[in-house]
């Protein structure tokens, strides 16, 4: 009777042990997320993860470009006189970081290579098309390192 039940004791035993290898191989499988970047305005916050991300391999002109036309960007509204607070994990900012915005003739960059884990933009400015002379009603604010894209949607609030 006893030699029953050790055998059934190491039968739940290895069955255990297996399924924790299992687990192990399962979660070593999963992809590492990217580091984060932020935009705040106001109380209001939006996080997320790089639309293209290689690290440590510098991203060629192509990825740039399809990178920078993610099509489901996290979206923040901007009202005039607002303060746009852009910040990004300390890996992204040892690497340096530049805060772009979209335009008709291509990317205006908004801040020189920064090395901080923020910076603050004036939102309204985000908005002014410098080269058709007008104020926009959005635009797609970019973090850009060597080897990542972070997208955010910026929309006017006229409200």
């Amino acid at each position: 009777m006893t030699a029953a039940f050790f055998r059934g004791k190491r039968r739940r035993a290895a069955a255990a042990a297996g399924a924790v290898t299992f687990g192990l191989l399962a979660l070593s499988a999963c992809d590492k997320p990217t580091p984060l970047a932020t935009v705040t305005v106001g109380s209001t916050t939006v996080t997320t993860e790089a639309a293209c991300y290689e690290e440590g391999k510098e991203l060629g002109e192509k990825a740039l470009e399809e990178c920078t036309k993610d099509k489901t960007p996290k979206t923040i509204k901007v009202k005039h006189g607002d303060k746009v607070r852009v910040g990004v994990e300390p890996d992204i900012a040892d690497k340096g970081w530049v805060a772009l915005t979209s335009g008709p003739m291509g990317p205006v960059q908004r801040s020189n290579q920064l090395k901080q884990t923020y910076t603050t933009l004036n939102g309204d400015e985000l908005f002014v098309n410098q080269q058709l002379r007008r104020v926009e009603d959005s635009t797609i604010l970019t973090v850009l390192t060597k080897d990542g894209v972070w997208n955010f949607k910026l929309e006017l609030d006229k409200g």
